[in-house]
């Protein structure tokens, strides 16, 4: 695929992916607030107390009007990256946006795919800032390859993290797993609680993620891999909810494709 058409793709979705999160975010500011079960004065427990300085200024940032101003602003600046594009000064904004809520959440809101985001925004700012000084094309190349560099080495290292646990092996891990999504547990005689079953499943998933960045060794692998990935993140959606999980690793997929192509390309 074109590799501007690829670029925004992932500037589309980025977008769509960052709008979705702060819909999220709205949805719970009444809990961020003061008096809330995540307010920012218990939240700030795990701030150094030194430099003073930079704790005052994070109190006045997340006070709750603050706080839900950048909300609303990170949603203009998605929707101008959806429409017009990324630029320096907009990634920059955004990048800075994405590590102050990581400070707000003490980490992350929702684990790996803000970390994701993360990723994906710092792939965009690395873009435009080596587009400065080298070109639009050899920007893009290192910013979509950052991406998918990470992209690709989360998967291997799930992939083998699994293979390691004794649990994952046998798929027992997989059920215990399955019982906690959206729905309540699975019925007694889901086809997910017979050993065999379970067991196929965990150990196509672990060799899946174990294998993922074979994709590199032929380009037309990437459409296999890519697509199972669509599936998988989807399911995860499906069975716990998790909107802001499928858009994150989604978005981060199509530098994926764009890295494959252009490996091969060294190739001939």
């Amino acid at each position: 695929m074109n590799g501007d058409i690829l670029v925004r793709c992932l500037e589309v979705l980025c977008g769509l992916s960052l709008l979705i999160q702060v819909a999220e975010y709205l949805r719970i500011a009444k809990s961020s607030d003061p008096h809330g079960v995540w307010s920012w004065p218990e939240q700030r427990a795990d701030i150094p107390a030194h430099p003073a300085l930079f704790r005052r200024l994070l109190d006045v940032l997340f006070q709750p009007t603050a706080y839900r101003a950048q909300l609303w602003l990170r949603a203009v600046l998605a929707l101008v990256l959806m429409i017009c594009g990324s630029s320096l000064l907009l990634m920059l904004a955004l990048f800075v946006g994405t590590l102050l809520l990581l400070v707000r959440w003490r980490g992350a809101f929702n684990g790996g795919s803000d970390f994701m985001t993360l990723v994906a925004v710092t792939g965009m700012l690395i873009a435009q800032t080596v587009a400065v000084w080298a070109g639009h094309g050899l920007g893009w190349a290192m910013g979509l390859s950052y991406i998918a560099i990470y992209t690709l080495s989360s998967y291997f290292v799930s992939g083998w993290i699994k293979l390691l646990q004794p649990e994952w092996r046998s798929g027992r891990a997989l059920t215990v797993f399955l019982d906690g999504g959206l729905y309540g547990p699975l019925p007694p005689n889901s086809l997910f609680r017979r050993p065999k079953v379970a067991c196929a499943c965990s150990w196509a998933f672990i060799l899946w993620e174990a294998v993922f960045p074979l994709v590199l060794l032929h380009a037309e692998w990437a459409v296999f891999f890519i697509c199972v990935a669509v599936v998988f993140h989807f399911l995860v959606f499906w069975f716990f909810g998790l909107n802001r999980f499928f858009w994150a690793w989604v978005t981060n997929l199509t530098a994926v494709w764009f890295f494959c192509g252009w490996v091969k390309s060294f190739w001939g």
